[in-house]
């Protein structure tokens, strides 16, 4: 993009001392891809990022195609990397490609692919093109991708070979006006070959400027209400993503991040991008199991791991029942654990520290909206406050209101509010929710939160998962907590059941852990600590469904356990 950079190293990081032509109203141009520019030149031949998929064959003998069936069949490791050097000249040659094929800035160009040593390099190429990246969740079926794509009025999408089948049943009505690159071998005849068209493309930086507010990426809601909505963020938002990642955790050269989540999802991305600001490497692990997690922590040196609360707790439940053993590892370098997307028992983490006791701890609270976490956190410094989301986040500003949108009574419980530089620019294409989320610069998060005489930030649950029973209003994220702490409880979901009474009542999934039995009147029994009107007047033994980013499927359990079948039972009635 500009070759005219200079850097100077200081005790946080990195700092642009000199950039001719790029300040425009006093304020510094840099889009995220200028860190990735000058790792290239600080750092090209160290190692950027490592693929790790323990259940795989060598690359050299496995086919794309044959990829699925391998990672399930094969105990042999697969481990690939690549460079800083590789990375920005991938990135690069993905950038002169889109140009090549006639792909103008602020055009759309979405990427449906797993994780793997392409994905980031093809995500920076579209970003250094000037267009918009838009990353699709793997699980979208055939429907939700032709959805999106539309939603988003996409010009172009990148896709893997585990895709092959979802894109051929829509091949007819996603192509019209739609360029189809496959990431893969055997190419499908309704596309055309990434490898083919990237060979003989150029490695230099593309001749395109690029300024913070224009806009750089569309994510997608987790959509477990209905239809996703798009996200758009400009480069501002993403480079602050980064420098604030980077803060929080004070990640340094020689740490090194174990990145789990999809990359698809704004928190696995945004978390890695603290590892870009700081020039240093990053794995990207395929598999989520205890012994998969540490023997990847333990071979790759990892300092920092970002795990989701049913990883966590698996680990615990290992360690407890003497599945897996500590000693069995090279866990010494590790420093940092953090926990996000989702409200986080302290039951949990004090029980983490048993086995942990070094560890620095951080909680990330975040959403889409405002590029992924950290708006809120807690602070490494601050686990004596676990239970609580934190505080602002760097360059945040946060406030709770009530339903006029007035600030309520320190103690009170209302609606979250934050703003802050990584504040969505809008939902794209759909003004009236961008007007009900965006309000006076303010970004209104639909989480219902209070704070306490120490300025501290408590989740108290989502506006919408509320249960309000005979008039009461009844906070579910209350209830898992104290049930969490149970130690026959694996995992928890509280939602609002139906009742004629009382409009509402409280009915508790509960997940059992492995080995054990657990009756309705022991979780009564030990219900009884809890004030009367907040005990669950129903218990259900059954799996807790999560979707990629850890969250509770509460709309799924409603269906499968609420109002559909009670309403029925109370019809037949």
């Amino acid at each position: 993009m500009f070759t005219d950079l200079k850097w100077r190293i200081t005790r946080a990081g990195f700092k642009r001392i000199n950039r001719k032509g790029a300040r425009k109203e006093g304020k510094t141009i840099m889009p995220v891809t200028d860190l990735l520019e000058r790792n290239h030149k600080l750092y090209g031949d160290e190692v950027a990022l490592v693929e790790l998929n323990p259940m795989m064959k060598d690359p050299r003998r496995v086919s794309w195609k044959e990829y699925d069936l391998v990672q399930q069949t094969s105990p042999d490791p697969y481990r690939r990397e690549i460079t800083w050097n590789v990375f920005d000249e991938k990135a690069n040659r993905v950038a002169n490609m889109l140009l090549g094929m006639g792909i103008k800035k602020g055009d759309r160009v979405a990427i449906l692919m797993f994780n793997n040593l392409e994905w980031l390099p093809i995500y920076f190429g579209i970003l250094k093109s000037g267009a918009i990246a838009v990353p699709f969740n793997f699980r979208f079926d055939a429907k939700e991708i032709m959805y999106c794509a539309n939603l988003a009025e996409v010009h172009m999408l990148f896709f893997g070979p585990q895709f092959v089948e979802r894109i051929d049943s829509i091949k007819d009505e996603i192509r019209k006006g739609r360029l189809m690159i496959y990431v893969g071998d055997n190419c499908p005849d309704f596309a055309e070959s990434y490898r083919e068209m990237v060979a003989d493309c150029s490695s230099r930086p593309p001749l395109v400027r690029i300024d913070d507010e224009d806009d750089a990426a569309i994510y997608f809601s987790s959509g477990t209400t209905g239809f996703p909505k798009a996200i758009l963020h400009n480069h501002e938002s993403l480079l602050q993503a980064a420098q604030m990642e980077q803060k929080h955790h004070m990640t340094n050269r020689d740490d090194v991040f174990l990145c789990i989540p999809p990359l698809y999802h704004t928190g696995a991305k945004f978390h890695w991008m603290g590892s870009l600001c700081a020039g240093s490497r990053a794995v990207l692990l395929k598999g989520t199991t205890p012994e998969i997690i540490l023997d990847a922590v333990s071979k790759e040196h990892c300092t920092i791991v970002w795990l989701l609360v049913p990883w966590a707790q698996e680990i615990l439940d290992a360690l407890d029942r003497g599945d897996i053993k500590l000693e069995d590892y090279e866990l010494d370098q590790w420093r940092l654990m953090h926990i996000g997307a989702q409200p986080v028992p302290p039951s949990l983490i004090k029980h983490w520290k048993q086995y942990f006791p070094h560890h620095l701890y951080d909680t990330n609270y975040g959403l889409s909206e405002s590029t992924g976490p950290g708006c809120v956190h807690l602070g490494v410094e601050n686990i004596h406050k676990v239970g609580a989301i934190g505080v602002p986040g760097y360059r945040w500003f946060c406030k709770i209101v009530d339903e006029e949108g007035k600030e309520v009574e320190q103690g009170s419980v209302g609606e979250l509010c934050v703003k802050g530089p990584g504040m969505m620019t809008c939902y794209y294409n759909d003004p009236e929710a961008t007007a009900e989320t965006l309000k006076e610069g303010w970004l209104y998060t639909g989480d219902m939160a209070m704070q306490d005489e120490d300025g501290f930030i408590f989740l108290v649950d989502r506006k919408k998962d509320v249960i309000i029973s005979g008039g009461e209003n009844i906070y579910p994220v209350q209830i898992e907590n104290f049930l969490s702490a149970y130690d026959k409880v694996k995992d928890v979901a509280v939602i609002g059941l139906p009742d004629k009474r009382l409009g509402e009542i409280t009915g508790a999934i509960i997940s059992v852990k492995e080995g054990m039995e657990c009756t309705e009147e022991e979780i009564n029994e030990y219900c009884k600590e809890l004030p009367r009107y907040k005990r669950p007047k129903k218990i259900i033994f059954a799996d807790v469904p999560r979707n990629a980013t850890g969250k509770i499927e509460k709309p799924l359990l409603r269906r499968m356990y609420g109002a559909d079948r009670l309403v029925e039972q109370q019809n037949r009635g």
